[in-house]
């Protein structure tokens, strides 16, 4: 668990830093990888529609939401983990006009109790991708 104040995060003694790397999803396109694990939590970041050799998937938003997700499923489990596990997901669109066929792709995904979510409308993705998504887990989810 990371432990924040207002003014800073701390990593209890016994959380070690481990980049988690897989070849099932995109390599990273920039200084950053593809997941950090501490303790029970993982931070991906963020996917956006391209295989696992980097080219875009043809086909538009509702395409590239699911290729996105597949990557993330790969990221996770090769951290051990999987998408029941995801406690929050950030959304970033180009074109919140394409946000209900977003929303139909994402959403079998995560068919019941789906994770937290913010979805926001930006100027410009990489590589000219329609969408870009990153998630949080935490190893210990279970339901009630």
């Amino acid at each position: 668990m990371v432990l924040c104040t207002l003014s800073a995060c701390s990593v209890p003694p016994n959380g070690v830093r481990k980049i988690v790397a897989t070849d099932q999803a995109p390599k990273a396109i920039g200084p950053y990888s593809q997941a950090v694990k501490v303790g029970d939590m993982v931070w991906l970041a963020g996917q956006i529609g391209l295989t696992p050799d980097g080219h875009l998937v043809p086909g538009g938003i509702e395409a590239e939401t699911k290729q996105a997700m597949e990557n993330i499923s790969a990221v996770l489990r090769t951290a051990g983990m999987n998408l029941s596990q995801v406690v929050q997901v950030n959304v970033f669109l180009t074109d919140l006009a394409e946000f209900q066929k977003f929303n139909s792709v994402y959403g079998t995904y995560f068919p019941t109790d789906p994770p937290a979510r913010s979805t926001v409308q930006v100027a410009a993705l990489p590589r000219n991708a329609r969408v870009q998504i990153a998630v949080t887990a935490f190893i210990h989810v279970s339901k009630k």
